[in-house]
């Protein structure tokens, strides 16, 4: 496909238990003008191959020789999208029905939507019937620096998010943040809505790299610390925001 409309990014790493069902519960809601980019993480199960098999030309499979990490690896799918609007998702999810027709319509109104999902276990049985009951979630940088609500996979944004968003700053790749850092730049300079109805089931089992709705293993310090690896770098984002919007560099 030369040049998609809509792009859709998924990092994966080893899925091979998930991959199929989340592949076919996206690709039967998008339409033909739609690229579903698949970063690949060096996996040493079957998941290139469960991805092959669905031989439908709107995927485009990228395999990294090396490990780049979680933040890196959706980075690298990012910098080969070619649509103006763009979802993420993981490896390991489901797609409800609507999710994306739902997410483009209100993207008509704003730059970046961010849908509820239910978290279910391994095997699909709901633990939460809202993660944002369970997250207390809603828009504003303090609230989200002090608990994230721009959940990744339920993220979908305009290209104009992406253009200050990346590349992303150096440190960022050290932890899994780069929702975080893109729901920030968005709540900086974007319209955000946050989209009531579940439209993800959210798959929460021992691989799972994102803490989300568990309680967080790090310490106060670092948490500290991953705020600060963020706000830091308000100064960047505000400079790439000016030279987009007035088309000169901020001194």
């Amino acid at each position: 496909m030369p040049h998609a409309e809509i792009s859709i990014v998924i990092a994966t790493y080893n899925g091979e238990k998930h991959i199929k069902a989340q592949l076919g519960s996206i690709l039967h809601q998008i339409n033909d003008n739609t690229e579903v980019v698949i970063s690949d993480n060096g996996s040493t199960d079957n998941t290139v191959q469960m991805i092959n098999a669905f031989n439908d030309p709107r995927i485009k499979l990228l395999q990294n020789l090396e490990k780049k990490g979680s933040t890196n690896n959706f980075e690298f799918g990012l910098q080969h999208t070619t649509g103006n609007i763009i979802f993420l998702a993981d490896q390991d999810d489901i797609w409800l029905e609507n999710k994306f027709n739902t997410c483009l319509e209100k993207l008509k109104q704003y730059d970046l939507v961010v849908t509820n999902c239910k978290v279910v276990d391994d095997q699909l049985n709901v633990l939460y019937p809202s993660f944002f009951e369970l997250n207390n979630s809603g828009k504003g940088i303090v609230r989200n620096l002090k608990k994230n609500a721009y959940l990744g996979c339920c993220l979908a944004f305009k290209r104009e998010v992406l253009n200050i968003s990346m590349p992303f700053p150096q440190g960022i790749e050290i932890y899994p943040m780069h929702d975080i850092w893109i729901g920030f730049v968005a709540d900086c300079f974007f319209s955000t809505y946050f989209i009531d109805t579940p439209l993800l089931l959210y798959r929460r089992h021992q691989n799972n790299i994102s803490t989300a709705s568990n309680k967080s293993p790090f310490s106060f310090t670092r948490k500290l610390n991953f705020r600060w690896r963020i706000v830091k770098y308000f100064p960047l984002i505000l400079s790439r925001y000016w030279k987009v919007k007035f088309g000169k560099k901020k001194n």
